[in-house]
């Protein structure tokens, strides 16, 4: 565990922008201190949980040190292959959604960093779902790589029209699936 942190990775902790903690720290809601001879600003751990708790953000966040993803997908055969496959992989924590609805919820609890999101989902579809984390500012950072068997190329283009960052073609290789994510999330 780290004793203190650059602004970079308090942002990327926290889920915001680097802007928003520069903002934090500079109206004193984050505490911390200037290295000296620069403008550079870092935020001790303790300051970092302190800040953490007072704004609800869960601080497993801080603990695991592993991109979040959530899989959502309506076969269960599928989600147990890459929820097994991601974890063994060792560099992801992983959820489950098995609808948009449920997509939607976990998102604004869990705070993924990637949602792998079939588009063709029972309830919602991938789609709206798509267009819903969009619209929030929230999940500005937050990667979507959108999953389909059934895509034709107007389809893709109104994917990544709605915000998708990638698409995936069924059936996909998981190797190709773990460099998507981390070339989204810059690992």
């Amino acid at each position: 565990m780290k004793n203190t942190y650059t602004t970079g990775e308090v942002a990327d902790i926290c889920r915001v922008s680097q802007q928003t903690v520069i903002r934090c720290f500079d109206n004193g809601r984050l505490k911390g201190f200037r290295v000296p001879g620069s403008r550079f600003r870092r935020i001790p751990h303790d300051s970092l949980v302190e800040f953490m708790k007072s704004n609800n953000i869960p601080l497993e966040y801080l603990e695991s040190g592993k991109k979040r993803v959530l899989v959502v997908d309506d076969d269960e055969a599928i989600l147990e292959m890459l929820v097994e496959l991601l974890e063994r992989d060792g560099r992801f924590e992983v959820r489950v959604a098995r609808g948009g609805y449920e997509a939607g919820m976990l998102t604004q609890e869990f705070r993924p960093d990637v949602i792998v999101l079939d588009y063709k989902l029972p309830d919602v579809d991938g789609h709206l779902v798509c267009r819903t984390v969009r619209g929030n500012p929230t999940f500005s950072e937050t990667r979507i790589i959108m999953i389909s068997g059934v895509a034709d190329p107007d389809e893709i283009a109104m994917l990544r029209a709605a915000g998708a960052d990638d698409f995936l073609r069924k059936p996909f290789q998981i190797d190709e699936l773990i460099a998507r994510i981390l070339q989204l999330v810059h690992v």
